[in-house]
């Protein structure tokens, strides 16, 4: 298997359906939780436009770990949601 670094680095070069197998894989199959895959998986989705599946990833992982930058970057995304979908919430 991979590292999460090699992985990280098919994300950067754009390879995002594939990094998202590997680490939907990495997360079933590996021992403990671990906040950084979770973090990359969002990044990949976001990547993808995917941001439900993106947020529901940067929130497993703070959960695992609050001082993940998933929560920076869960941040980011709700601020980018709210002013670019603004009627995602007002129905």
């Amino acid at each position: 298997m991979e590292t999460l670094d090699e992985i990280e680095k098919r994300l950067q070069n754009g390879r995002i359906d594939e990094v998202i197998l590997m680490l939907r894989h990495w997360i079933r199959h590996s021992a403990h939780p671990d906040d950084r895959a979770y973090y990359l998986l969002g990044n990949a989705y976001r990547k993808k436009g995917d941001f439900s599946q993106a947020l529901n990833c940067y929130t497993e992982a703070e959960t695992i770990n609050p001082d993940s930058p998933a929560a920076e970057a869960h941040l980011m995304l709700m601020n980018i949601m709210e002013y670019y979908h603004k009627d995602y919430y007002n129905p």
